[in-house]
């Protein structure tokens, strides 16, 4: 049997103390917890960022530091600094050593980077190896040299490769959700679709619970199957709530797909062998070719935003067509005035902001906010445009016969600069012969 610990669903996020001491307690063979993800969008990507403040994941990262000492075992961290990219990673080193020089310990510490080389990925494509995901397109080469950063998302394999280092941490770039909690398990014989099936439950801890913000939970690996239970006082998990998260983040409820094949749980069976766990049997593993996912950002422009306040209920009634009525001036003032691509987009917060023309329920209320989103070229052309929409969110009319009004900033000036911005431009995989062809694998020795 393995015994992996899971703190939480991502280091940042933080935990319940009392239930890390009483997973401690229980003797894990392993402390996994995931770094990051794309929920946040293609800035952290495109930069190679965190999203975490950084006193917070140090904070967080001491105290898991801590419990590996006493617990004896290895901590496993996948998707570093958010997004995994190589600059990410070194982040999490960095700060792992000032913890290591601040405490005195001696640390063993294995590093696995997933950022990907365009020229190496050119060479790929050229040979067929790099084939789009439904819907994308074939991929570009030139996209290629567009991207900021480019990661691909190492499995169980490249972890078991870090373990096999003998680190007492492992700091990983991107990497699948589940592949941090399924090496181990996988490394030591145990049932292949009950690891793979466990640590897809695993992987955002306590959301599988009664109680998704309780944090850690503790999972059982055998040869047939896998057990979960909750570590926070109070908290059960229960057949509907671990059935269930094979929904979350999933297209198909019964197929998880991970590098070198996917897991199918359609012959699943959840059992509660008591009023806390529950017990997972029938899950199975259908080995496929070895393939890697690759994600990449660019950067796409530059962005100032503007934020208006309206409460006068003529407009607030008829505020859609007062937005478009600037929009199209605007846009037509500024093409006259500068040169460069620009859009400018006007989004009415409080009435469908969230899904645009998608939502049909959304109604007028007794204010709105319109959000006026500048995209240039450049930082300097954007704020340009943005200073030509202040008048207009300020005082423009619904039409040319009544007085001006004067609508309100929230901000003096209302401008905000956001800088770059990036979107999401991969959406590949990569056929390797060897697991590590795409990764890089260092062993860093830490003394005080």
């Amino acid at each position: 049997m393995i015994r992996v610990l899971i703190p939480s669903g991502a280091l940042g996020l933080g935990y319940d103390r009392a239930a890390l001491a009483a997973g401690i307690a229980m003797r894990p063979d392993v402390i996994a917890i995931d770094g990051g993800s794309t929920d946040s969008g293609p800035h952290y990507l495109g930069t190679g960022t965190s999203k975490y403040s950084r006193n917070s994941t140090k904070a967080e990262w001491r105290e898991l530091m801590a419990a590996r000492a006493q617990a004896g075992v290895p901590l496993v961290i996948g998707t570093a600094g958010t997004c995994g990219a190589d600059d990410a990673v070194d982040w999490l080193v960095d700060i792992t050593r000032e913890i290591a020089a601040e405490t005195g310990e001696n640390l063993k510490i294995a590093v696995l980077k997933s950022g990907q080389d365009a020229a190496a990925l050119k060479s790929a494509l050229g040979a067929g190896r790099v084939t789009p995901l439904a819907p994308s397109e074939p991929l570009d080469p030139a996209l290629l040299d567009e991207c900021t950063n480019i990661v691909a998302l190492a499995g169980a394999e490249q972890i078991t490769a870090a373990l096999d280092t003998g680190a007492d941490i492992v700091i990983a770039g991107r990497t699948t959700d589940t592949a941090i909690i399924a090496a181990l398990p996988l490394k030591h014989g145990c049932h292949a679709g009950g690891a793979w099936h466990g640590a897809k439950i695993g992987e955002c801890g306590a959301l599988a619970t009664t109680h998704p913000n309780s944090g850690t939970i503790l999972i059982d690996f055998d040869e047939t199957g896998f057990t979960m239970q909750p570590m926070g006082q109070g908290v059960r998990a229960t057949p509907h709530t671990v059935s269930a998260h094979m929904l979350y983040e999933n297209s198909d409820p019964i197929r998880l797909f991970e590098p070198g094949g996917y897991l199918d749980v359609s012959n699943a069976v959840y059992t509660a062998p008591d009023a806390r766990s529950v017990r997972v049997e029938g899950s199975q593993w259908v080995p496929a070719p070895y393939t890697v996912k690759l994600e990449g950002a660019r950067r796409t422009g530059f962005q100032t935003v503007s934020i208006a306040l309206v409460r006068d209920p003529r407009y607030v009634q008829n505020i859609r067509a007062w937005c478009d009525d600037i929009q199209t001036k605007c846009t037509a003032k500024a093409q006259s005035r500068v040169s460069g691509e620009f859009s400018i987009e006007l989004r009415i917060i409080g009435l469908d902001a969230t899904l645009g023309a998608l939502d049909t329920t959304a109604q007028s209320g007794t204010e709105v906010g319109v959000m006026g989103i500048i995209t240039a070229q450049t930082q300097a052309l954007s704020m340009e445009v943005a200073k030509m929409l202040n008048p207009y969110l300020l005082h423009h009319p619904l039409t040319e016969e009544e007085e001006m009004p004067t609508f309100a900033f929230p901000f003096s000036p209302p401008e905000m600069q956001r800088g770059a911005i990036h979107e999401f431009c991969l959406n590949h995989i990569l056929r390797l012969d060897d697991p590590m062809d795409a990764f890089r694998l260092d062993v860093i020795e830490v003394a005080p």
